[in-house]
C-alpha cells in the first residue's frame, strides 16, 4: 500500500502528514503539480513484458503527456557480489538530490521504491508499491531510494532520447531523513 509522510525540511522527526489514502494522496501531491494514479496490478510483470503487459495505459500517458521514449528497468536481490556492488552504486547515484529538465514519470509494476520531493520546504516522501504511477515534474528536487536489496520493475517514460539525465544539487539533505527500508519497515508494522 502506497504510504505519502511529509516533513519540514528542517524536522524529519516530526511527520506533518502521514497518510495510506491513496486519494488523499492524490490530493497532496496535485498541489505540488504531482500527478498520482494506481493502475491494476498485474502477477508476473518483468522487465520483458512490462510494456506489453501495460500497453494500454502506457499508450494512454504517451499520447497524453507526449512522451517518445518509454522503457522498463528491473532490479532482483541477489547475493551475487557484482549485483551488490551495482546496486549499492545505483542506490547511492539516486539517493543524492537532484533536479531533472524533463518530467520523472515512473509506474512500478513490482516491488517497490520511495521518492522523496523537497517542495517548499517540505519533504515529501512517496513510497510507491506495484500500481503506483508517478510523475515529477521537470526542475522539481527529489531523490529516489530503493532501499538496500532493491526488488522491483518500473516503466520509464521520457521526452527526449536522452533517458534519465540528473542535474545533482550537492545538498545532503537526503542523508537525515528516514531511509527506504526505515519507512517500509514502519509501513508494515502499522
Amino acid at each position: 500500500m502506497t504510504l505519502l509522510t511529509v516533513w519540514s525540511d528542517t524536522d524529519p522527526e516530526t511527520a506533518l502528514v502521514r497518510t495510506a489514502d491513496p486519494a488523499e494522496i492524490a490530493v497532496e501531491l496535485k498541489q505540488l503539480g504531482v500527478r498520482y494514479e494506481q493502475w491494476p496490478v498485474v502477477p508476473g510483470v518483468t522487465r520483458e513484458n512490462a510494456l506489453e503487459v501495460y500497453a494500454e495505459q502506457v499508450a494512454r500517458v504517451t499520447e497524453t503527456e507526449g512522451y517518445i521514449l518509454v522503457d522498463a528497468m528491473e532490479m532482483t536481490p541477489s547475493d551475487d557480489p557484482e549485483w551488490l556492488a551495482s546496486a549499492g552504486q545505483a542506490r547511492l547515484k539516486f539517493l543524492a538530490e537532484h533536479t531533472h529538465d524533463d518530467d520523472e514519470d515512473r509506474f512500478f509494476a513490482r516491488g517497490s521504491g520511495v521518492f522523496y520531493l523537497h517542495v517548499k520546504e517540505r519533504v515529501y516522501a512517496v513510497l510507491c508499491e506495484a500500481g503506483d504511477l508517478l510523475s515529477v515534474p521537470e526542475n522539481t528536487t527529489h531523490w529516489f531510494d530503493m532501499g538496500t536489496r532493491p526488488d522491483y520493475v518500473s516503466i520509464r517514460f521520457f521526452h527526449d532520447d536522452d533517458g534519465w539525465v540528473g542535474n545533482f544539487t550537492g545538498s545532503e539533505i537526503a542523508k537525515a531523513f528516514p531511509t527506504f527500508d526505515t519507512l517500509m519497515a514502519g509501513h508494515r508494522a502499522s
